[in-house]
């Protein structure tokens, strides 16, 4: 991926390869919450997503010095990282055999806050989760993560026909699982 030479965070990156504090600040402030959400988003767990996101920025930081403007902007290699290290936790996933399903809390609204909107957000969740790993990407990165198609599909290295391809079964497997959500009138 070849960028057009507008990359936002080469200045940035030319600061934090320098070890400007403020720079380092910036970086993380405009980037980590995008990459923390894909992560989230990807292994539908907080602490992984938060160590994955540490990871990338750790990784960041090493590349900051000798980041090379012209070539893929950050933001780009900054998502692949952190879609690589999501992708290398769900690979361990499938290898770890328990008798029983690992402890976890919940981390909804109380629920005096909307008990509704938390099983509504559990059940979207869990639904995205449900998705072949390919499809799961593409629908995080261009809904979630607000990439377009071209982008989107470089990230992943396919085609954006085999992006739209992607979207198009992800949307459908969604909109079946959450069917009974959809209420009376079928919308």
């Amino acid at each position: 991926m070849v960028s057009d030479g507008n990359d936002p965070d080469e200045a940035l990156l030319a600061g934090v390869g320098r070890g400007d504090p403020t720079a380092v600040r910036t970086l993380l402030d405009r980037r980590l919450p995008r990459i923390l959400a894909l992560a989230r988003r990807m292994l539908n767990d907080s602490g992984e997503a938060e160590d994955v996101a540490q990871e990338t920025f750790l990784r960041a930081w090493k590349q900051a010095r000798g980041w090379k403007p012209g070539g893929a902007r950050f933001d780009t290699w900054l998502h692949r990282v952190a879609l690589n290290l999501c992708y290398d936790r769900l690979r361990r996933r499938r290898e770890v055999v328990t008798d029983s399903p690992p402890e976890q809390v919940d981390t909804g609204p109380a629920p005096d806050a909307g008990l509704m909107r938390a099983d509504l957000s559990r059940r979207v969740e869990a639904a995205l989760a449900a998705l072949p790993e390919r499809q799961r990407e593409a629908i995080v990165l261009c809904h979630h993560q607000g990439l377009g198609n071209i982008e989107a599909a470089g990230l992943m290295a396919i085609s954006v026909e085999a992006l739209e391809s992607l979207l198009s079964r992800g949307r459908r497997a969604l909109k079946a699982s959450l069917a009974d959500l959809a209420g009376d009138d079928g919308r």
